[in-house]
């Protein structure tokens, strides 16, 4: 057992920074965002803290064997002791990419085309196994950086069995396990072979402490523990609902400078004077929906030709996961009926979807500020931090078309436009509904939304999930 060490640590697949080589030699980093980073900084100077991460690249694994016992040099943390793991890169594409994003997102989404997938063969078994080395990769880590009895605050799915690794070799730490994604009802849960569905649910139940973003993501988990390990949460293990919320301060200062003024200028010459726009702003995951979302808006515009020539739909649609054949092909499809909508209704002064799959944040806080309806229609989203974003930052305030499976919509139903995201007809009539609201009922909705999305920024979001594992 370690006699000294941290008395707070983080652990998840991308850490807070990330480096590249460059042609001289030379390592670079770069400092990442999101709720995690923002909410560690929460605990203050004066906490000792270790973030354990992967080496996600070449210039990832070149930084560790240049670091010191692993841990990073504090200028290119912003000060956070950050221990990097070098796991074996056959290892890490089988655990990354053919376990967690090919199977447990797939399962937790709900993506499965049923007919032909998911196979779980011999070949899943043997990626599987790479999984067990890197949970257990972190586990052990873990075990080495805490102080007696400190708090572990585990992410997502990438790492479901660490929480139970980590009790083994460290029987005296606080252990918590938070869920990023939804989880999945028990009926569909039940796809995976059933060792490997008790073996997760065993892995997050190795924990103090298991949490979610939603009320409904939590009663799925511990349904899930009742259909496949009977009844009772047998170990105890004390379920939680944490909803991360925008960083409004974060999101209001940053949407507000230069280059976000000039990209907004761009945005406004290119829809043009006294149009409406529709933006959406995704990363291309198959869970967002952003076909249908097009779909929608074809529909709008032929079943309401009020709207031609009056509207612009503004959608981002960044790269993910592209080393996945299924991604690229579905950016095509994306890529495909955006062209399509353009050639049957542009004309010459008029074009309808204005589509951008390059990643560009300022450009993002632009449409976020001069949206008239934001659509955010995931098929399944634990969270989805688009939907409480763009009301904190509008200029005008905006109508929100939100899907009922988005994990926001727990919060944000109120004063939203609901949508059942796989109905692109009621999809359409939702957007013909929040471009008609008069421009009061819209700034008024669009207060409640901005209110209720920072109701827990990400440092209440951490620290309350650091007190109750403590307390």
């Amino acid at each position: 057992m370690a006699t000294q060490g941290a008395e707070v640590l983080v652990a998840s697949n991308r850490g807070p920074v990330s480096y590249t080589v460059g042609p001289d030699g030379e390592l670079s980093s770069r400092r990442g965002g999101g709720g995690l980073v923002s909410g560690l900084s929460a605990i203050g100077p004066d906490t000792d803290a270790v973030w354990v991460c992967a080496a996600l690249g070449d210039g990832d694994r070149e930084a560790v064997r240049r670091a010191d016992g692993g841990l990073l040099p504090a200028e290119d943390t912003g000060g956070q002791r950050v221990r990097m793991l070098d796991i074996d890169a056959e290892v890490y594409a089988d655990a990354y990419n053919g376990i967690a994003n090919s199977a447990l997102w797939f399962v937790h989404h709900m993506m499965y085309q049923t007919p032909l997938e998911p196979v779980f063969d011999a070949e899943f078994r043997r990626q599987w196994d790479a999984y067990r080395a890197y949970n257990q990769a972190f586990a052990q880590a873990l075990a080495e950086e805490a102080a007696p009895g400190a708090a572990v605050l585990i992410q997502d799915y990438h790492l479901a069995l660490a929480p139970r690794m980590l009790r083994k070799l460290r029987p005296d730490l606080r252990i918590g396990h938070f869920s990023h994604t939804p989880w999945a009802p028990p009926d569909y849960f039940r796809l995976l072979p059933d060792d490997i569905a008790a073996e997760l649910l065993t892995g997050i139940l190795g924990a103090d402490r298991a949490a979610f973003l939603t009320r409904r993501w939590a009663d799925a988990f511990t349904d899930c523990c009742h259909a496949v390990l009977g009844p009772g949460i047998p170990s105890g293990t004390e379920i939680g609902v944490h909803g991360l919320g925008a960083d409004a301060e974060f999101l209001r200062e940053r949407a507000h400078r230069a280059d976000v003024d000039e990209r907004m200028a761009v945005l406004r010459e290119q829809i043009g004077e006294g149009r409406r726009s529709i933006v959406r702003v995704d990363r291309t995951e198959l869970s967002k929906n952003i076909v249908r979302g097009l779909l929608a808006y074809r529909r709008l515009l032929e079943d309401h030709p009020e709207w031609r020539e009056r509207v612009v739909h503004v959608a981002f649609a960044y790269p993910s996961r592209q080393d996945l054949a299924l991604y690229r092909s579905y950016m095509d499809e994306v890529r495909r009926v955006a062209e399509e909508i353009n050639s049957e209704y542009g004309t010459e002064g008029w074009t309808p979807v204005l589509l951008h799959l390059d990643d560009d944040f300022a450009r993002s806080l632009a449409a976020y500020r001069l949206a008239d309806v934001a659509l955010v229609n995931p098929i399944r989203d634990g969270m989805n931090l688009v939907a409480k974003e763009v009301p904190v930052v509008s200029d005008e305030g905006v109508a929100l078309v939100l899907s009922r499976e988005a994990g926001a919509y727990e919060e944000l139903s109120e004063y939203a436009i609901t949508v059942n995201p796989y109905d692109v007809v009621g999809t359409a009539e939702a957007l013909h509904e929040a471009l008609t609201l008069p421009d009061a009922a819209r700034a008024e909705r669009s207060k409640h939304l901005s209110d209720a999305a920072t109701a827990l920024p990400p440092t209440k979001w951490f620290l309350d999930q650091l007190n109750a594992l403590r307390g």
